[in-house]
């Protein structure tokens, strides 16, 4: 496609000259009106002129009868610029007058008429006169009027200005509209190579701004707001592909080597039987760990909101301590609650009671301080501006500050928890669930030990 085809087929071009030629319409219309205006004006002042010389020749008529009103006429078609006169007898005879012909039937009905005429002094054909016919007692008839030249050139001055006008909103038009295409094409064109090179793989190219905040700015704000949150996404998908190709190398591997370990050794049911154990228990931390990775990848990429209502945080938050209070116990530890009533929150209830299971097992696994038996778990929850704040204390080893934002990543196993149970979930799924929310997680010193703080913003808050 040739760049002057790609400019006749570009919208804004063809919106311009839309918008140019109802303009057009417009101004057209205005003259229009000012037009007839004018002519109604003229027209108007004409038959005042009419109704002034007929006033007069009345008094003529009146005092001296037919004659004298026939002197009259000839006294005053000898003037220079005369109106036209016509006086005819009963059997429609010119009397006097200075009109040489007319339409048949002209003088037939009273009252004013548009009519073509004659002089007697001019030929000239296409004249017109405004006149007003009088009926005379003994069939007499008297034609006054007045030509209508100045009328006619009146209306010429309007045609030939709206001629000029529709010539100059063409030519408007035209510039115009080129000139709102090339600009629109140009910011398209440079919106549709960053889109090539997107598609091309390259999700870190973004639409041109040009700072007018006009739509098309707007538009390129929003699709680069998208494309950030898919590239996020993307990141996200890769980030769990690397966890699975890596991290889960090593319980596959310890799955296939008890499996293995199984076949070779002493074919005995008991030891059979406690392979297979073996097997099933890890093929169910398995299971445990895939489980967790879909839930953070769905939180992360926003689902679930379907199922948001309002619950009573409260309430299920001390539902989670009264569920771990028994562990907690056999662990040598405590719980205590700082739980304020009636915190009602917008939201998913089960993927929050299970970030609240997570933080609080966190707790009582790594945060119990032997040398401090007697410092109990603290699970607090309040309001602060609007926000609901729920978080976990401890008094364990805790979590030093440069690794507390790696601490929230996917399979982050740091130096004091290699040796536990776990598979470096809990945290990033605690993460994720609060991102749902439209939340956030903070890891903060407890002096000792960990606190982990979970904040749920003013839009999700309700009283």
């Amino acid at each position: 496609m040739t760049a002057l085809a790609k400019l006749f087929r570009a919208t804004a071009f063809r919106l311009t000259l839309a918008i140019l030629a109802l303009s057009a319409v417009g101004a057209a219309l205005v003259l229009g009106a000012v037009a007839y205006q004018v002519m109604n004006l003229v027209d108007e002042e004409t038959r005042l002129t009419i109704e002034k010389e007929a006033a007069d020749l009345s008094e003529q008529y009146d005092e001296g009868g037919v004659r004298e009103l026939g002197a009259a006429i000839e006294e005053r078609v000898r003037a220079p610029g005369s109106s036209l006169y016509l006086l005819t007898s009963g059997a429609g005879e010119p009397l006097a007058g200075n009109i040489s012909a007319l339409p048949d039937g002209a003088l037939a009905k009273p009252g004013y008429v548009y009519v073509p005429y004659a002089t007697l002094d001019s030929a000239a054909p296409g004249r017109e006169a405004l006149a007003r016919v009088f009926l005379l007692p003994n069939g007499f008839r008297l034609l006054v009027g007045h030509d209508l030249h100045d009328r006619a050139r009146i209306g010429a001055v309007m045609i030939r200005a709206f001629a000029t006008s529709l010539i100059f909103f063409a030519v408007l038009a035209g510039l115009g509209a080129l000139f709102v295409a090339r600009r629109v094409l140009g910011r398209i064109d440079a919106m549709s190579g960053s889109s090539r090179a997107i598609m091309a793989g390259d999700l870190s190219a973004r639409l041109p701004i040009n700072g007018s905040d006009d739509e098309l700015d707007r538009l390129a704000a929003n699709l680069n707001a998208m494309l950030a949150r898919i590239g996020a996404l993307m990141a996200g998908m890769k980030e769990v592909s690397d966890n699975v190709a890596h991290d889960l190398r090593t319980p596959l591997t310890r799955l296939r080597n008890e499996a293995e370990d199984a076949l070779r050794g002493p074919q005995e049911p008991a030891l059979l039987r406690e392979a297979l154990e073996r097997t099933i228990d890890e093929s169910g931390n398995l299971m445990k760990i895939f489980d967790s990775l879909l839930l953070i990848a769905t939180a992360e990429a926003g689902g679930d909101k379907e199922h948001m209502a309002q619950f009573d945080l409260s309430e299920a938050l001390e539902g989670v301590v009264e569920l771990y209070d028994p562990l907690a116990e056999e662990s040598g530890a405590s719980i205590k609650r700082d739980i304020a009533k009636g915190l009602t929150l917008v939201g998913n209830r089960e993927l929050l009671g299970q970030a609240f299971a997570n933080l609080i097992d966190n707790s009582v696994k790594y945060g119990a301080d032997p040398a401090r038996p007697k410092e109990p778990i603290l699970v607090g929850a309040k309001r602060e501006g609007g926000s609901i704040v729920v978080s976990v204390a401890d008094h364990g080893p805790g979590v030093a500050g440069e690794d507390r934002e790696r601490a929230l990543g996917r399979f982050v196993r740091l130096e004091g928890s290699r040796s536990r149970p776990g598979s470096g979930l809990g945290l990033s799924m605690v993460a994720a669930i609060a991102k749902l929310h439209g939340g956030e997680v903070r890891l903060e010193d407890n002096a000792p030990g960990l606190r982990v703080v979970m904040i749920l913003p003013r839009g999700a808050a309700t009283d």
